[in-house]
């Protein structure tokens, strides 16, 4: 098991930034000071190692850990905290699920830090967002199907995570609840939409992890206390540790 993977089973709210999208010093010190358990770097269009780079060397500035997601294997920025691999369960093409991983590792493997990188399974449900768009996920599915999408994480392919992504759109919580139910120790992951504490209590009920990345550039007060809106509510059936 990687250390990545024992960290992120303490994280209950994660900022994530988007590198091709603008904020200022000021801003950043209050998103990477405000309590958050980690901010995760990464974005669906626009990514590069340069802004990549810039974005991760400014967060490491503050005592928060810095991990960044992998979409583009460019973009790939030596010295974060960690790195999260996409596996897109729902995609319709298996670049998402296989291919993009497989060429990366062919390319890089005997360079990769493993200790610090671990898979997180996502499972895209807003037809309308640039990720599922991309990736060209099928986000029509029944509650059973979300379920099972979490057996597979889990059972079959062993990730320590699953994230049911909304992507801009708040989203349904019986479809949390159905991944939550296919988990017994994967983590679930919940993003999307939230701007209100009614909204993120209701997402730090079902999911273990709740990310906040849209409302950053949109509300940043209200970001900020997201932490609070997320860490004061008690999850019901979150995944236990060892």
């Amino acid at each position: 098991m990687s250390m990545l993977t024992e960290r992120m089973k303490t994280w209950r709210h994660v900022f994530k930034l988007d590198p091709n999208r603008s904020l200022s010093e000021s801003a950043l010190e209050k998103v990477c000071t405000a309590g958050t358990d980690a901010v995760i770097v990464g974005g669906t269009d626009g990514i590069t190692y340069e802004n990549s780079r810039e974005l991760i060397q400014r967060i490491t500035e503050y005592p928060v850990q810095c991990v960044q997601e992998i979409s583009v294997e460019s973009a790939v920025v030596p010295g974060a905290d960690g790195y999260l691999i996409p596996v897109v369960l729902n995609s319709s093409s298996h670049r998402w699920v296989v291919e993009a991983q497989h060429q990366a590792i062919r390319k890089y493997g005997d360079w990769i830090p493993w200790q610090d990188v671990a898979a997180l399974g996502y499972v895209v449900l807003h037809r309308e967002s640039k990720v599922a768009r991309l990736t060209e996920s099928r986000t029509e599915m029944e509650s059973a199907d979300l379920t099972a999408y979490a057996r597979l994480a889990e059972f079959l392919f062993r990730m320590p995570a699953l994230y049911v992504e909304y992507s801009g759109m708040y989203g349904e919580e019986r479809m949390v609840r159905a991944a939550r139910q296919g988990l017994e120790k994967s983590r679930l992951f919940y993003g999307g939409g939230i701007s209100r504490e009614e909204q993120a209590q209701v997402m730090s009920r079902a999911a273990d992890t709740v990310v906040v990345g849209n409302l950053v550039y949109q509300d940043l007060e209200a970001a900020l206390q997201s932490v609070r809106w997320v860490k004061e509510t008690e999850t019901n059936g979150a995944s236990q540790d060892d």
